[in-house]
């Protein structure tokens, strides 16, 4: 494996003595090639999250429109919102858990692009629904399309970067997904009140992330397949072929070799299974990462979601102005920018748990601040945090786990943070009735602070390592 200098970049000469496949990803150098991929990579990510937090946006312009009713059951039994938003984290949990395995049987490239396909199809159907049911019932796919997307953009990015840039192009690739967030502010600000050529604004929001997402699809086609994944179903000189053209997109002489030179034995070719996921050697790892999910879910989107509301009873009404929610979106992309600074020189692990604790801390203090300055700061640091939160455990969680069982393991784990998601809204809700604010800012610090203690116990070092090799 290459060596890796103090300051977290490669040394000015690389030799090798062979043409292992992981040398020459290794070897790639950070140059503007190697961040444009990554780039191109996260645009389907970018998407995912749009239209995650699309959903407190145009919620108020169908009710605007008499498609979904405040203060009464909707066609489901809850409240039409309720529906819409559990739809679309139900859909997440299915298409991480069940879908996206495919990407280990029939590649990254093209599950990653049927994936974006079916979510920017859905989407576009979505914006032409009139009725609660129809409209809820295409959210459920869009979102099933959405759990398949960023599970197979996760893996791909493992596989195709080298060890010493991983965090950092995971940092990376979350600015890109993050600038999303100000994004659908900003256009459902301009839209939702609207109506253009006969129809409401919520719907022109919807279609411009299906239209944009189409067309990251014709961008994103020609992408290479991932490396490792080729070499694992024995196609390997198609694999160093891959890494041919991504030394040539680096600005870096190619050292492909001759077919009688390449090791077809340096990556174990293997088909993966669900139950390899609980061998032995990754059980207690698969174990970890599911509660790491299932509690990291509740403080990301507890804090997002509820503390606002909790605090307008006192009188915070801050928390309410345009200008504050562009401000603390406006945080998402820029944590993980400077996050990128210092990606690579700490641990994903320690990432996670000062991460966790720095939510625990600043969402405490949000909670008990009426000061508009000090909301305004503490909410910027605890959206700082969930960002820095968010890269550190997406590029963990598939550094644990091998080439042969990565898309499975790595689906079927963080499909509990999406079934979190669905009931932990209703759980929260239950205990602001009995505890209050006290009591719901309770539960989830004592989430946070589990996410510190599985993943500080149990997590294993991964810095610098070849995915093979954890």
């Amino acid at each position: 494996m290459s060596e890796v200098s103090s300051t977290g970049t490669l040394p000015p000469v690389q030799t090798f003595n062979n043409h292992k496949l992981s040398d020459r990803i290794d070897a790639l150098p950070p140059s503007a090639g190697l961040w444009r991929f990554i780039a191109l990579l996260s645009l389907g990510g970018f998407f995912e999250l749009y239209d995650l937090f699309q959903t407190g946006y145009i919620s108020s312009g169908l009710v605007a429109e008499n498609i979904f009713h405040l203060g009464s059951l909707g066609v489901f039994g809850v409240s039409d919102q309720a529906a819409f938003a559990s739809s679309t984290f139900l859909g997440l949990f299915l298409g991480a858990s069940l879908l996206a395995p495919y990407a280990d049987r029939f590649g990254r490239r093209l599950t990653f692009m049927c994936a974006l396909a079916w979510y920017g199809g859905f989407s576009l159907i979505m914006a032409f629904q009139h009725h609660a049911e129809g409209i809820i019932f295409c959210r459920f796919l869009v979102g099933v399309g959405l759990g398949i997307e960023l599970v197979t953009i996760d893996t791909y990015l493992t596989e195709s970067v080298p060890s010493y840039l991983r965090s950092k192009a995971f940092a990376f690739a979350f600015f890109v997904q993050f600038l999303s967030v100000p994004a659908v502010a900003l256009m459902s600000w301009w839209l939702v009140p609207q109506t253009i050529l006969g129809l409401t604004g919520w719907r022109w929001v919807v279609i411009a992330g299906a239209m944009c997402s189409l067309v990251i699809w014709f961008i994103r086609k020609n992408l290479p397949e991932s490396p490792r994944w080729l070499a694992q179903q024995g196609r390997h000189q198609e694999a160093h072929r891959g890494v041919t053209a991504m030394e040539i997109r680096c600005g870096k002489s190619s050292t492909e070799p001759a077919p009688e030179q390449i090791e077809t034995g340096e990556i174990i070719e293997k088909k993966g299974r669900f139950r390899d996921i609980w061998r032995p050697e990754y059980r207690q790892r698969t174990l970890m990462l599911v509660v790491m999910n299932i509690f990291q879910a509740i403080g990301f989107f507890g804090f997002g979601n509820w503390l606002p509301a909790l605090l307008s009873g006192k009188g915070a009404s801050i928390t309410h102005s345009l200008l504050y929610a562009f401000f603390i979106t406006l945080a998402y992309p820029l944590g993980s920018l400077i996050c990128s600074r210092y990606a690579d020189k700490i641990e994903n692990k320690w990432q996670i748990v000062l991460s966790s604790l720095m939510t625990v801390v600043f969402g405490t203090l949000f909670a008990l601040q009426s000061s508009p300055v000090l909301l305004i700061l503490c909410g910027f640091c605890i959206t700082y945090s969930n960002a820095w939160l968010t890269y550190s455990y997406h590029a963990y969680q598939t550094e644990v786990f091998p080439t042969f069982i990565r898309a499975r393991a790595v689906g079927f784990c963080y499909s509990f943070s999406r079934l979190s998601t669905v009931f932990s809204s209703i759980i929260i809700g239950m205990i602001l009735q009995v505890a209050g604010a006290q009591g719901v800012i309770a539960f989830i610090v004592i989430s946070m602070l589990i996410v510190m203690l599985v993943i500080g116990i149990f997590g294993p070092k991964t810095r610098g390592l070849d995915p093979e090799q954890v």
